[in-house]
């Protein structure tokens, strides 16, 4: 039996995970109910990509800029060039175990552990990053190209840099900790893939559990950004059309200019904004997100191809700064300047990524807020913008990163501020609807409403039916989500329209919402329901390689009534991840379902084990042993559960049936 150490593991890992984005919370927040083929991934034809070298005739500035550029030297073939980490015989020393970092026969070799624990050595096949910190990738034979366990501090010596580190310094991650470089959320292919290369399909064959990963840049190229350029290379020879042949257009600004209003000391724009697309082109990597479709569908909505994270407890503070690891989008889009119409190229030259002023931050804030105005002593006791306005936080050890709400650096303890009503929400007050205003940006609006929970009061179902059909998708999304919490039973069907949403993600999740009462819906929901079930089915397969997406995956299908499909799904979460409980329980569940007793109580009994602190997993447990007749177990079993969990009105509530 697993150590209870092994039962927490994967809840500890969503916790301690540093690397890329981690979309799987995103995913399983989404599965509230209470009651309870052969698939390849990626068979996508591959659009005309022809890599940014085509580019750099015309646009030898905006090439000359992105070279050397972080997105440039994302992704890289490891060469001497390439690879800025000693592995001049350099070692490591990780809890007592040495890692050697050498060279053998002109390739770079880390000799570390396996996946049993085994040193062995591996050679690195591609470098990641480049500042602050470059990791280094190691191909297996399924497929799989895996993040190795030590990164090089690319910083100066006299910053702390030029040295091998762990990104975990202080937990000892063993070989079976599902932490470890070898497993799946240390995986290249599931986990930074995307985001580190142009045009990626990542090709997982559910069945055989590998992948055939391909892109047609190692790096984030032009084509990452503009789409696919050879349309745009044909029209460059023999005359542009007005999108220029590109499936985005990235010109927010237009032909509007910033112009200084001498009263406010702040610039307006001399046009009002239009969509800016930028922030949406740039949050398909640049934002904590789960992705919904295997390809990234140019110039659409992020929330096409994306469920964006909210302002959640544990990835952003109540007053919305940044606190794990969420990058930018979601601080920025909070922001009075992204309201304002400011965007990404405002600030940032988008081929080098560095500032469009030069290294001191103050002087791109110059451009628009006047400096005698707000460089003064009057208004703040020192010359540093950044440090007030956007407060940094630590990632992957040495990675600072910095909030982009642009916010006063006292929202944390201002009552008035929408931090208050978010942390009033999360701390379970009620009427949270009364504390929504119109004004707040549409992501703190959708967080406030995503925290709204059943059963609902005639305020909250107002707010919930007006929230269905609000102008930014993310509200409409959260107000699906919140009704996702009441029991199918009592959930009000506010929002079935949405299942024809012109949004992929808001589909999607009204797919999750409805599904155990689609023989309820109206006419015009149920004949779009399969649809919208499609568009969830594709979003979860998308992190079809993590058990726990199967698991997820089980779930919907059951309540589709699709019982031998939630088996397979359940059956390879399994196998995967042996000691994953929320499957184990599912299976357990399925198996009643199926008729098969004794192997269900098996299963049920395994996930009690597994995740003993889950009152929900014993009480079904309990019920099952009950419904075969095996009393004195059920008696046993409650006694201890009515005193682990006092508060869960079903365990008490058998106690006392049973107590008669």
């Amino acid at each position: 039996m697993f150590s209870r150490e092994r039962r927490s593991a994967y809840s500890e890992a969503m916790t301690r995970l540093p690397l890329c984005f981690l979309v799987l919370p995103i995913l399983l927040a989404c599965t509230a109910d209470d009651e309870t083929g052969d698939l390849v991934l990626g068979a996508v034809s591959t659009p005309a990509f022809i890599g940014s070298e085509s580019c750099a005739d015309c646009h030898a500035r905006q090439f000359r800029d992105w070279q050397g550029s972080h997105h440039q030297r994302a992704m890289q073939v490891a060469t001497a060039d390439t690879v800025l980490g000693d592995f001049d015989n350099a070692s490591i020393d990780y809890f007592g175990r040495t890692s050697a970092m050498l060279r053998d026969a002109g390739a770079f070799v880390m000799r570390t552990e396996n996946e049993h624990g085994k040193p062995e050595r591996f050679i690195v096949s591609h470098t990641f990053g480049v500042y602050p910190l470059q990791q280094y990738l190691t191909e297996f034979a399924d497929g799989r190209k895996q993040v190795l366990p030590f990164a090089w501090d690319t910083r100066p010596p006299g910053q702390g840099g030029q040295r091998w580190y762990h990104l975990y310094p202080d937990a000892d991650i063993r070989h079976d900790d599902p932490l470890h470089w070898t497993g799946r959320l240390a995986n290249w292919n599931y986990m930074c893939a995307e985001c580190h290369s142009t045009n990626v399909t990542v090709g997982y064959d559910l069945d055989r559990d590998a992948f055939d990963t391909t892109f047609s840049e190692v790096s984030v190229g032009c084509e990452a950004c503009h789409g696919p350029g050879a349309e745009h290379r044909r029209q460059a020879a023999s005359g542009f059309d007005g999108s220029y042949g590109l499936q985005v257009d990235l010109d927010d600004r237009g032909v509007a200019a910033w112009v200084m209003d001498p009263q406010t000391g702040i610039a307006r724009r001399s046009r009002e904004a239009r969509r800016q697309q930028q922030p949406e082109s740039c949050g398909q990597c640049h934002s904590r997100r789960a992705p919904l479709i295997e390809n990234y569908d140019y110039g659409k909505p992020l929330l096409d191809t994306h469920r964006v994270a909210l302002l959640e407890d544990g990835l952003y503070h109540a007053d919305g700064r940044i606190q794990d690891e969420v990058f930018v989008y979601g601080s920025f889009v909070q922001s009075k300047m992204y309201a304002a119409g400011v965007t990404c190229t405002d600030c940032h030259n988008a081929h080098s990524g560095e500032l469009l002023t030069g290294p001191a931050p103050n002087d791109v804030c110059a451009q628009c807020h006047l400096p005698a105005r707000f460089a003064s002593k009057e208004h703040a006791a020192h010359n540093d913008c950044v440090s007030c306005h956007m407060q940094d936080e630590v990632y992957m050890g040495i990675d600072r990163r910095r909030d982009h709400s642009f916010r006063l650096p006292t929202t944390a303890s201002d009552v008035n501020h929408y931090g208050a009503a978010v942390a009033y929400a999360r701390s379970g007050g009620g009427a949270v609807a009364a504390h929504i205003d119109k004004a707040y940006s549409p992501i703190v609006r959708a967080t406030l409403i995503s925290l709204l929970r059943a059963p609902f009061d005639k305020d909250e179902l107002v707010l919930l039916e007006s929230a269905t059909s609000d102008a930014d998708p993310l509200v409409r999304l959260a107000a699906l989500q919140a009704i996702h919490t009441a029991p199918p039973r009592e959930r009000p069907m506010v929002g079935s329209d949405l299942l024809s949403d012109p949004v992929r993600a808001v589909r999607a999740q009204a797919a999750l919402t409805f599904v155990s009462l689609r023989d309820r819906l109206p006419a015009d929901a149920a004949r779009v329901f399969p649809s919208a079930a499609d568009d969830y089915r594709q979003s979860v397969l998308t992190a079809a390689s993590q058990p726990e997406s199967l698991a997820v995956l089980a779930d919907f299908e059951f309540r589709a009534g699709d019982n031998a499909s939630s088996l397979r799904y359940l059956e390879l979460s399994i196998k995967r991840a042996p000691e994953l409980a929320v499957a184990r329980h599912a299976y357990g569940l399925a198996l009643i379902r199926d008729k098969r007793y004794e192997a269900a109580i098996e299963q049920l009994e395994l996930a009690h084990r597994l995740a003993p602190d889950n009152a929900r997993f014993v009480y079904v447990y309990a019920v099952a042993l009950n419904q075969l007749g095996r009393v004195e177990e059920v008696k046993s079993l409650i006694a201890r559960a009515r005193n682990a969990f006092p508060y869960d009105t079903d365990i008490q509530a058998f106690w006392r049936l049973l107590d008669r």
